[in-house]
């Protein structure tokens, strides 16, 4: 099914509406297939950033059940990874006949994600789920060989990728390319009727949304100096959490899938944001990320999007999203991602059991799948289907925040939009004898955001 956010749209109508999504999406993976438009009707796929998560998204291609489909080839830039992946993924037995991955297909370089989609032919689905830096790259040569791709958010870190990626996916529309996002919250059955409900006034006009990512230290995001012996661009790409020109830090991975499921139930992309943050209890670490973002974001309509993020060990956890409206209230999720237990409220007391007008109250498919399974069907069915415009969008609101945080002053989406600081300039022509874009400091340390100091860019050079 077409996702119509992303299809005859313009950037700046973007701003005006995030879509109606998944009214397309949440059909997609229902569709009858048709014989997959190549010499067979296997799909082979190829995996390119082998960790927790490209493992998990390659499993979840795999489960796709609408026809044959087969892992052929996998890249990383670390052995160790790539191995553990190929171990894990070969002791499933639901996957055993599924993974042909013999060791002349299995690439560790910088160069392998061109090596590892060469092994596919045009319709296959090159999977991307390296640090977030990498993706305008990969994406560029997947478009060159006519593949279809899934890749993991954020799918820019700045304004120069972000510019990159919408030229190059302009190139994947004309070649009907079919491209999801791993905006995974998009394809939640439970949060599609919730926005429905939305769109037919149950809530009346939304004035507020709060989001809540407050939880310990996650992923990478504390990191100390890299071990002798490790160079220092393999140690960044190693702790990609810790560092802005990698994954665009902590903020932008970790809070981006809050950001993007309020903004889908405000229907509409936020034009300005003012933000605040700070580092305390950093010890060892000399990563670039704050321990606490707080976040005012601000809608055409005067709307607003308060976003809480935190990464501090001992406080009250927090991982939800929450909308208020003129008439009644609403969970827009209520515990990390899945299951979302989206539910609405009259007035404005949520969580009170007497004031509960509606709730999904029935199992939600994992959206983690649902994301696999609609675009597969996609692909099948050969059916429009492109992700990439509304995942720019996302990931240019959530940079739009940081930067507000990072340097003390309200950014608008123009300013992010067309902001020249690259973070990773020629990031194609990385080598493993490479220096690390990003490098220590006078005083043996990161540069980090200094708000106030430091305006018109994320961190001093």
């Amino acid at each position: 099914m077409t996702d119509r956010s992303t299809t005859g749209s313009s950037r700046r109508e973007f701003l005006q509406t995030t879509g109606r999504v998944a009214a397309a999406t949440a059909l997609a993976g229902v569709a009858i297939p048709k014989v997959y438009a190549a010499e067979e009707n296997t799909i082979k796929v190829a995996l390119i950033g082998c960790g927790g998560r490209g493992t998990g998204a390659a499993e979840q291609a795999l489960s796709v059940n609408n026809g044959p489909i087969k892992l052929v080839a996998m890249a990383d830039v670390f052995h160790d990874r790539l191995s553990n992946s190929f171990n894990e993924l070969s002791r499933k037995n639901h996957l055993a006949d599924k993974i042909d991955v013999p060791e002349d297909r299995r690439f560790v370089s910088f160069e392998g994600y061109k090596q590892a989609m060469d092994c596919l032919k045009p319709g296959d689905v090159a999977i991307f789920a390296t640090p977030p830096a990498f993706r305008w790259v990969f994406f560029k040569y997947a478009v060159e060989k006519g593949l279809n791709v899934f890749m993991e958010k954020p799918v820019s870190v700045d304004g120069p990728s972000s510019r990159k990626m919408f030229a190059i996916n302009e190139d994947a529309k004309k070649k009907n390319l079919k491209v999801g996002v791993g905006l995974m919250c998009r394809h939640c059955r439970a949060r599609y009727e919730l926005f429905d409900r939305i769109k037919n006034g149950e809530l009346g006009d939304l004035t507020l949304l709060r989001a809540y990512r407050v939880t310990g230290e996650t992923g990478s995001a504390f990191t100390g100096l890299a071990p002798k012996g490790m160079s220092e661009l393999m140690w960044q790409i190693q702790h990609f959490h810790g560092f802005l020109w990698a994954s665009g830090g902590a903020f932008s991975d970790f809070l981006i899938h809050n950001i993007d499921e309020c903004c889908w139930m405000k229907d509409a992309w936020p034009i300005e944001a003012k933000g605040y943050g700070g580092r305390h209890y950093r010890g060892n670490n000399v990563d670039q990320n704050f321990d606490t973002y707080s976040v005012e974001y601000t809608f055409p309509d005067g709307g607003k999007l308060m976003l809480e993020g935190r990464g501090m060990n001992g406080c009250d956890d927090e991982f939800a999203s929450y909308a208020h409206g003129t008439k009644n209230s609403a969970v827009i999720s209520t515990s990390s991602h899945s299951p979302a237990k989206c539910r609405i409220y009259g007035g404005q007391r949520i969580n009170h059991k007497d004031d509960l007008i509606w709730e999904f109250g029935r199992p939600e498919p994992n959206p983690y799948q649902m994301e696999w399974d609609d675009l597969i069907a996609a692909v099948r069915n050969n059916t429009p289907y492109n992700e990439v415009d509304r995942g720019v969008m996302a990931s240019l609101v959530t940079s739009m925040g940081r930067m507000a945080c990072h340097t003390g002053k309200t950014i608008t989406f123009d300013e992010i939009s067309n902001c020249e600081h690259e973070f990773a300039p020629n990031l194609e022509q990385l080598t493993f004898e490479s220096p690390a874009p990003l490098q220590l400091n006078d005083s043996g340390k990161y540069p980090v955001p200094m708000p106030g100091l430091v305006n018109t860019r994320e961190y001093a050079s």
